[in-house]
């Protein structure tokens, strides 16, 4: 540092120049006397000498006790200052005296120590709200007025990310990068949210998928600044009240049916309408009969609302899966013949022993075989067939019937779901549960099943069943 310009250089400037101007001054006062006394240029210029060189090292002195008590402890605040600027909030000032240095240190001290403990709640804070923002299972996301994100958790950084490769863009962003700003699925509410000043909650679609947004503004003193928006997706919540509200109405629909015919034909009793025994017997007849399609429907909802809880009871023993294949096509026959219709049941010779229920599992091949034989026309062709596939069995039954759409496969196994538009029902009518019985007793056994379907040439449904069952831990 140039010492000219520091506040000792300074000062001893001015002193000299103080001490300079009172020895001349003192020297006009005195030249008479000096005349009188000093009778030779020497002496006198002796004398100015002396005084000079007193009056330096005076000054010189005094420059050096302002240096010591002055410019070095300024020069440890500025360092010290320079420290705390740059992030050393544990920088302290070693300097004990009782002036106003002193004072100031010490004020320095405390200041320092109160903005160490103030950083370091704040970065505890911070901290505790990374990890609460981080273990949310909610996305968390926040935007300034502009539209920037400002503040995220993983999640949300995630689906920001997702949004973004879809390729939406505003198109008045200017700044910043399309990633960072407010998606086109939020930019309508975080309009809303910042001209009214009011939160906003609502469902939004994206994706084939459904998010509950619930939007908050950011207030700065009076004005909005921005805002939070807290994202949760409720595909799943959504799929399960529509599945519930199918259900009902299924189930409602299914079961009306019968009940209506069995109070039609039971008034036509009541009133007399049958004139002949045989007319009384067949109107009984159709009353037993839609009795136990009621039945069955109920039966078969119990039976799936026990899978589906996990209360099933299922006894796994060793099975000859060729004598259950054998059973298939002796119960099968006659009505194919009826329908006229080939049935073909293949099994490899070396399937004999499965671990598996075999009751349960005789009901699967029951209703796969069942609605094989309702949707193929007469002149059709139906196969089951069994092969051994490493550690599991597959087992497929192949139809030539109308075919499913495939807009519609992937929902077969749902309740009450039926491809109406291409596999109609025939006379003897299902409940529309038996593929979710099916499917769930399939899984029961540690199995998956898939269906392979072309309108108007036939579906194929596949079965995979592991040799050996073990429990899931």
């Amino acid at each position: 540092m140039d010492f000219w310009r520091t506040l000792v250089g300074k000062l001893w400037l001015t002193i000299s120049g103080l001490v300079a101007c009172v020895l001349l001054t003192l020297g006009l006062f005195l030249l008479p006397y000096i005349d009188t006394n000093f009778t030779n240029s020497d002496a006198i210029k002796r004398l100015f000498t002396y005084v000079s060189i007193i009056g330096f090292t005076m000054t010189t002195f005094f420059a050096l006790f302002l240096l010591t008590k002055i410019t070095q402890p300024m020069q440890q605040l500025i360092q010290a200052t320079d420290g705390i600027r740059k992030g050393k909030y544990n920088t302290r000032l070693d300097l004990h005296t009782s002036d106003e240095i002193g004072q100031l240190a010490s004020a320095f001290n405390h200041m320092a120590e109160e903005l160490e403990k103030n950083i370091q709640s704040l970065q505890l804070e911070k901290e505790q709200m990374a990890s609460v923002l981080r273990s949310m299972g909610d996305a968390v996301i926040t935007f300034d007025k502009q539209g920037n994100m400002i503040l995220h958790n993983p999640l949300g950084e995630m689906i920001m990310d997702s949004w973004h490769k879809t390729g939406w863009e505003q198109s008045g962003n200017s700044e910043g990068t399309a990633a960072s700003r407010v998606p086109q699925p939020l930019y309508p509410m975080f309009e809303r949210v910042i001209r009214e000043r009011q939160e906003e909650s609502s469902n939004i679609h994206v994706k084939q998928q459904v998010w509950a947004v619930n939007m908050t503004p950011l207030y700065s003193g009076e004005d909005v600044h921005g805002t939070v928006s807290v994202l949760r997706n409720v595909t799943e919540d959504v799929r399960a009240e529509k599945m519930l509200r199918d259900f009902v109405a299924n189930a409602s629909h299914e079961i009306r049916t019968p009940l209506q015919m069995i109070q039609g034909y039971s008034e036509a009793l009541l009133d007399g309408m049958a004139s002949s025994k045989e007319e009384s017997d067949e109107l009984v007849q159709v009353i037993y009969e839609e009795s136990l399609r009621m039945s069955r429907l109920v039966q078969d909802l119990l039976d799936l609302s026990r899978m589906e809880a996990g209360h099933m009871d299922m006894g796994f023993d060793e099975m000859k899966l060729n004598e259950l294949m054998e059973r298939m096509d002796r119960k099968f026959s006659v009505r194919a013949k009826e329908r006229e219709l080939k049935l073909d049941v293949i099994c490899q010779p070396s399937l004999l022993l499965i671990e598996a229920d075999t009751d349960r599992l005789e009901q699967v091949f029951t209703n796969l075989l069942d609605n094989a034989f309702r949707h193929t026309p007469t002149g059709g062709h139906i196969q089951v067939k069994a092969m051994l596939q490493g550690e599991q069995v597959e087992v497929t039954f192949t139809d030539t019937g109308a075919g499913i759409p495939q807009e519609d496969l992937p929902h077969i196994f749902e309740r009450f779901y039926k491809a109406d538009k291409a596999r109609v029902r025939g006379e003897s009518g299902g409940t529309g549960l038996g593929l979710a019985i099916v499917r769930n007793i399939i899984e029961a056994h540690h199995g998956v099943i898939s269906a392979d379907s072309e309108v108007g040439k036939g579906t194929t449904f596949t079965l995979l069943l592991p040799l050996r069952h073990t429990e899931r831990v």
